[in-house]
């Protein structure tokens, strides 16, 4: 994995303006510097200040870090809070009136509630799963659409100990069971249906068929939040209405003080194949920075309009949309429809309509939008928004440059935001008021994060190369562990084969000269052609930025006999779907762009025309399922999370 060639040369640089700096929670490179090399010398005690700063404790911890049991470090483990707590009983005398949840619907329609309103809500909900005898330290499913109802869920389940597990809602019914059955769970909270694009989607009917395959029987509730009132399958002893739960319950619950390594949620990560993956979170050090970086990477202001698109079934609205804003005390907006429902400018008109300051999606999303329509922003307002960011994935230059001209106005710091469900938060972002920006690269680690690029000895590369990206020391919001299964958790991400003393992240990532940090993507969609060891991440950049013809664009590998690799390119074009005679001419045209940006070597050996790219129904291209139609293999994997199943036929038709 040592010396990942980066082909892609960027030297565009976006210094955030002096006005911006001013104002800012992290004014300018000698504070970030200032900030990071104080943490780096004292790292406990670092922690250990901004704990008791920002989070609200029952009871005080007097040891920040145990490191005897590496890797499964512990964190403030003798310190006692409640997650809830911090979100929603800290404001009730500052801002009980303030509206903590804007919430658009599919069809347009808006609701809100105010911080004293959702407190009441979570409290009751609470309550009612209190009096089914959920307890805490047991384990709840939530299969809920993004919605008010979703976030109190969560909310209660913390308030009360339980450990909740989100299962997004475009998951199929067997990959329900599978994670109700590994995490032991005695409770799912769901909805009848969800309403995405214009029509319904049920599920509660999934939840059946999932208990009904069996393995399920720690099922004791299921508790179903009236959104589409549609007719659902009823258990009168297990099904209960959301509403009914709720209706006579108190409207206080008093929060249970847990130990800050009591876990606040597993989140299953979706593997192709095998067990899945719950990783879980401790509460105290999880909250902790999802309030940190709440304040520096979005620079968060009590004005602020904050709105992360991010499903809550992903660790992205778990941090940024159920915990980090509430803690903070924030406005934010929840959206249930889809960004090209009833047109491709939903986006740009709710963050007119909102007033929306802080913007947070994915680069997916982003690039649909501009083939959807990139002059669409023009129609709108935007002048509320003041700061961008994006999530997921590394964002291609040329994608960053439109959202930064077309949606920001040149005048709003995008954060280009890296970090995983096993982290808990951002780790390598820019921070919007210090950070001279580059398109496609998420720059430098957070203060804290000790971050590196090695080889495969473990040996830092140095600037102007590439490798393997490790943390190098613990940080609060790590995952605990592996829920069930600690040797896997020692074996994926501190493997002894890699000396068992780095986080290993698993993705490639590269250094420039001045020590920017570019991510290159996952370690095997790092392709080997020739002997060049190149990222896919800059070939699909490079095929991006032929505005003319290229939309969106993804890139895999697959064996050839001749290269070692081949570079394979699924390519959605501005223009309709082409074939025959065009089709071979615009692939000849695209290989010999590929060429000039980046040189011959990387030019794609097949490239494959689609109306769309396969992507889950929160906008994530799966790639794996391109790697198999590359290399002609059946596709055995789930696809009932995607989007536009139908594309993969498309998608397997050679020129």
């Amino acid at each position: 994995m040592s010396n990942i060639e980066s082909v892609l040369s960027e030297n565009r640089v976006f210094p955030p303006s002096d006005d911006f700096v001013r104002q800012a929670n992290i004014p300018g490179m000698d504070a970030y510097r200032k900030l990071y090399a104080q943490a780096e010398k004292d790292l406990p005690g670092f922690w250990a200040e901004q704990a008791r700063s920002e989070l609200l404790w029952h009871k005080p911890f007097t040891q920040t870090l145990d490191e005897s049991n590496a890797p499964f470090f512990k964190w403030f483990q003798d310190g006692e809070l409640n997650a809830s707590y911090n979100c929603l009983d800290r404001h009730l005398k500052t801002q009980p009136d303030k509206i903590a949840i804007i919430f658009e619907a599919d069809d347009g329609k808006v609701a809100t509630i105010t911080y004293r309103e959702l407190h009441r809500q979570v409290c009751k909900t609470a309550n009612g799963l209190k009096s089914r005898g959920i307890k805490s330290g047991d384990r709840v499913i939530v299969y809920m659409p993004m919605s008010i109802e979703a976030v109190v869920c969560m909310q209660a389940c913390a308030r009360i100990g339980a450990i909740h597990s989100v299962v997004f809602g475009g998951f199929s019914a067997k990959s329900l069971q599978e994670r109700i059955i590994d995490a032991g769970a005695v409770a799912v909270l769901t909805a009848d249906g969800q309403f995405r694009g214009g029509r319904e989607i049920p599920l509660k009917p999934a939840v059946d068929e999932g208990l009904a395959l069996g393995g399920c029987e720690s099922i004791r509730t299921v508790v179903v939040y009236r959104r589409s009132g549609s007719t659902v399958g009823w258990d009168a002893r297990r099904d209960v209405w959301l509403h009914d739960l709720a209706k006579d319950q108190p409207e206080t619950c008093e929060p249970v003080w847990v130990n800050a390594e009591h876990p606040l949620f597993i989140l299953y990560t979706s593997g192709s194949t095998g067990k899945p993956k719950g990783i879980q979170h401790s509460t105290g050090g999880y909250l902790l920075w999802t309030i940190l970086t709440m304040k520096w990477t979005f620079d968060y202001k009590p004005f602020d309009v904050f709105w992360c698109t991010a499903d809550v079934g992903w660790v992205t609205g778990h941090s940024y949309v159920c915990y980090g804003p509430l803690a903070c005390g924030a406005t934010e907006i929840i959206f249930e429809g889809v960004p090209v429902y009833p047109d491709a400018g939903r986006f740009w008109k709710m963050i007119q309509d909102h007033k929306v300051t802080v913007f947070y999606t994915a680069p997916t999303a982003i690039r649909s939008l501009i083939k959807a329509g990139g002059d669409l922003p023009k129609k709108y307002n935007l002048q509320s928004l003041r700061i961008l960011g994006t999530v997921g994935e590394p964002i291609n230059p040329e994608a960053w440059m439109w959202y930064h001209e077309a949606v920001g106005g040149g005048r709003c710091p995008i954060v280009d935001t890296w970090w995983q469900t096993e982290t808990g938060g951002h780790m390598i972002t820019p921070l919007p008021g210090a950070t001279p920006t580059k398109p496609g690269s998420a720059t430098f680690p957070l203060p804290g994060v000790i971050a590196d690029i090695v080889d495969e000895t473990g040996e830092s590369v140095g600037r102007g190369k590439g490798g393997i990206l490790v943390i190098k020391k613990p940080w609060p919001s790590m995952l605990s562990t592996i829920w069930g299964d600690p040797e896997r958790f020692k074996k994926t991400y501190y493997p002894e084969d890699f000396h068992g003393k780095y986080y290993l992240a698993g993705d490639g990532a590269t250094y420039d000269e001045e020590g920017y940090i570019r991510i290159m993507g996952r370690i095997d969609d790092v392709l080997n052609v020739s002997g060049h060891r190149l990222g896919t991440m800059e070939i699909e950049s490079a095929l991006v930025a032929n505005k003319d013809l290229v939309a969106e664009a993804a890139v895999v590998g697959r064996p050839d006999d001749l290269t070692g690799e081949a570079i394979c390119a699924f390519v959605v074009l501005k223009g309709s779907r082409p074939g025959g005679e065009e089709a071979r001419k615009i692939v000849k045209q695209l290989q010999d762009w590929v060429g000039r940006e980046i040189g011959p070597i990387a030019k794609p050996k097949d490239i494959r025309f689609g109306d769309n790219l396969p992507k889950t129904r929160s906008g994530k291209i799966m790639r794996r399922l391109l790697r198999s139609i590359a290399r002609g293999e059946e596709i055995t994997q789930d696809v009932s999370t995607l989007e536009n199943p139908a594309i993969l036929e498309q998608l397997k038709q050679p020129l």
